[in-house]
């Protein structure tokens, strides 16, 4: 017979961009390792370098990065760490964007527009990902823009399991900010004892962007604290608009449960004054002392994300982790 067989075992690395190395360093702790030590810096003219300093051939390469203002520097730092793991030889390389940019971007709805989500998932291709593990991508349909597996995360467990234990004695009702989110609503629903259902009606100013108008709500909420759900805060202007229509249909009161704290511009301000009595989110992004107050409870996405990392290192389910939905 010809040729050599050797066996070799699998070696799992954890690379981190700048954007939110907390988070990194907070999953690579819950794996048991490091965070590969990695050369990254800015040419005169803002070109990103990256080297890792270790070698990675032939490695098992999880690549995280959440895609957090600058945008567009952290996507291209991602895009290129990507690119130096392809040129160094690793076996299979994996990106986990815990918030996964332009994902608002999945459909045209006017002529002449982009669908830019769509050009993530061939970037990231193209630069040499084989596989994406994101967290509550803004809509399912994303994963199908990717030609490869997609592993898609929700944090509906971290924060509805901190929402049972805190207002679980009180008659709730689970409120999507409009309808196309029911079904997230109705898992809501689920977790939670199954609790009744409710949505905003709504409609969104084209000309405009985040902003929406004619705020209804449609189902029962008298008297009921009501969660309100969603996958991100950005101005935070459909949420409290939400929260006050609650408020005025007859709700004891609202909590705010959301995934991806953008809160660009008067988020801050506007949640502040809105009448929710808390709002909870996760740290898929990271936020500054100048977005933080009171209400504001963040939860740590580290323990989800470093279980998916070690399902898909060890070939095993994800799915399994959401009682059978992804």
């Amino acid at each position: 017979m010809t040729g050599m067989k050797k066996t070799t075992e699998k070696n799992l690395m954890v690379f981190s961009g700048r954007a939110h190395p907390v988070l990194a360093e907070e999953v690579a702790r819950l794996l048991g390792t490091d965070l590969v030590p990695t050369s990254a810096y800015e040419f005169a003219n803002s070109e990103i370098y990256v080297r890792y300093e270790e070698s990675v051939r032939g490695c098992d390469a999880f690549v995280i990065q959440s895609h957090t203002a600058p945008i567009n520097e952290w996507i291209m730092e991602h895009l290129i760490m990507v690119d130096a793991l392809k040129r160094a030889s690793a076996k299979r390389i994996t990106v986990v964007m815990p918030f996964y940019g332009y994902a608002r971007q999945d459909k045209k709805h006017r002529g002449r527009e982009p669908i830019s989500a769509r050009l993530m998932a061939d970037l990231f291709k193209t630069a040499g990902a084989d596989r994406l593990i994101a967290v509550d991508l803004h809509a399912d349909q994303v994963q199908g823009f990717f030609d490869g597996p997609v592993d898609h995360l929700m944090a509906l467990p971290i924060l509805a399991d901190h929402i049972k234990t805190k207002y679980g004695t009180q008659p709730l009702a689970i409120v999507s900010p409009d309808a196309g989110r029911i079904k997230v609503a109705e898992r809501w629903s689920a977790r939670l004892g199954g609790a009744p259902l409710a949505f905003i009606h709504k409609s969104r100013r084209t000309d405009r962007p985040n902003e929406t108008v004619a705020n209804r709500v449609v189902g029962d909420v008298t008297g009921r604290m009501c969660v309100l759900v969603d996958d991100m805060i950005d101005t935070g202007g459909t949420i409290a608009n939400a929260a006050d229509a609650l408020m005025a249909d007859g709700a004891a009161g609202v909590v705010i449960a959301a995934t991806h704290a953008i809160l660009s511009g008067p988020a801050v301000d506007r949640l502040k004054n809105c009448p929710a009595v808390e709002v909870v989110v996760t740290n898929t992004l990271p936020l500054n002392s100048e977005q933080e107050f009171d209400k504001l409870t963040c939860l740590s996405i580290a323990p989800l994300v470093s279980r998916a990392i070690r399902e898909v290192f060890e070939d095993g389910s994800v799915t399994s982790m959401f009682d059978g939905h992804t």
